[in-house]
């Protein structure tokens, strides 16, 4: 491989790596990105594939979800990727939610979103209204993908198509341009960003210790499909207090209040609910949310009785047999979503400090590059 002559260089191959060699590809830059595993192995498939617009926290990061879904929807097709699922629909059992909702929908956020009530539900959708609910929040913006086969289509097709080089099994020891130290030699490229994800030690770790950052821990199921096909992707009353785009609504308080006292050990635990459905119809729910440091990989079984709890609660059915169990963790800090630092004059740092990366992750990409190499965005550089 030649080392030399590259336009730009991306330090880690997960889904926020990825989303700034596409958009640096799409800018017409030579690119290459470099990982120390053969392949993504973290955060970015130990997820739901769920591409979240509905939610997210006004704003910015509202608009980010929105420019990266319909990225997700131009790219997924070309590289041979299957939208699994398509929309939200958020069940609600409790009274204090719809004002939440009610609110939420008077906003732009609200946009593509409609209310159910109770009988509306249980005749658009008997398989999952709970015996409790009083109606659903229904979003038509979300896609769902299988996070585990897209993106390794997603990095065959960035070679394929847009000519980018993967150079991964490589650890990158230093970055300071034109050069880059890794364990297989020098790289040479005229600009780098560095997505490193939750490893805030490797590369610029004064630079990333000023954000504070700390991880994530959540616990992740797979369960037994249900013999049905569930119409969207599944929410709950709890994602109302959990997402900010609902969370910081001041309709929110008395159902945080509720909660509190109605499911105090759900929200010990940062449980709320998703539900999305695979190809065979087994499902991926979670999950929880434990904060440290460096939280241990020990997942404690009352979280995930909580998730299987909800579960049930939410949809008024049995929760099939769990098929698989597993851990991911993902970097968070405190006020913010996500961050692109500046280390050197042409070098960017990003990580995504709210588990938003599918959602968020190419539309911050396509914004960094257009900042990086002074374009407008969705123009070539």
């Amino acid at each position: 491989m030649n080392r030399s002559g590259f336009d730009v260089v991306v330090v880690g191959a997960g889904i926020v790596g990825l989303g700034h060699a596409l958009a640096a590809a799409k800018a017409g830059k030579r690119v290459v990105v470099i990982d120390r595993d053969p392949r993504a192995n973290g955060a970015s498939i130990r997820n739901f594939g769920f591409i979240t617009v509905t939610g997210q926290q006004r704003g910015e990061h509202w608009s980010l979800a929105r420019r990266t879904r319909d990225i997700w929807a131009e790219v997924a097709p070309e590289a041979g990727i299957a939208i699994e699922q398509t929309g939200l629909i958020v069940t609600l059992r409790r009274s204090e939610a719809i004002p939440v909702v009610e609110a939420f929908l008077s906003t732009e956020m609200g946009e593509g979103c409609h209310w159910l009530d109770a009988a509306q539900l249980r005749k658009a959708h008997p398989e999952i209204a709970a015996r409790d609910a009083v109606g659903a929040l229904v979003s038509s913006r979300e896609i769902r993908v299988e996070s585990r086969t897209a993106l390794p289509k997603l990095v065959t097709w960035l070679q394929s198509v847009h000519g980018v080089t993967f150079l991964t099994e490589t650890a990158v020891h230093s970055v300071e341009l034109p050069r880059l130290e890794t364990s297989r030699g020098p790289i040479e490229a005229a600009a780098a960003i560095v997505c490193p994800g939750d490893d805030f030690c490797t590369l610029f770790p004064d630079r990333i210790a000023a954000y504070s950052p700390r991880r994530c821990r959540l616990s992740m199921l797979r369960l037994a499909s249900p013999g049905i096909r569930l119409p969207a992707p599944l929410m709950s009353d709890l994602s109302l207090i959990r997402y900010a785009g609902y969370a910081e609504l001041p309709q929110a308080e008395a159902l945080r209040q509720r909660l509190a006292v109605e499911q105090p050990t759900h929200l010990d635990h940062g449980v709320h609910l998703i539900a999305v459905q695979s190809a065979d119809g087994s499902l991926v729910v979670g999950d929880s949310h434990h904060y440290d440091d460096l939280p241990p990989p020990f997942a404690p079984a009352e979280a995930e009785n909580c998730i299987l709890d909800e579960f049930a609660r939410a949809t008024g059915m049995d929760a099939p047999a769990v098929t698989e169990r597993w851990v991911g963790t993902y970097a968070v800090a405190d006020g913010r979503n996500y961050f692109v630092d500046m280390p050197a004059q042409n070098v960017r740092l990003a990580i995504v400090t709210s588990g938003t990366g599918a959602s968020t992750g190419f539309g911050i990409a396509e914004k960094t590059i257009a900042e990086l190499f002074g374009s407008k965005i969705g123009e070539p550089a």
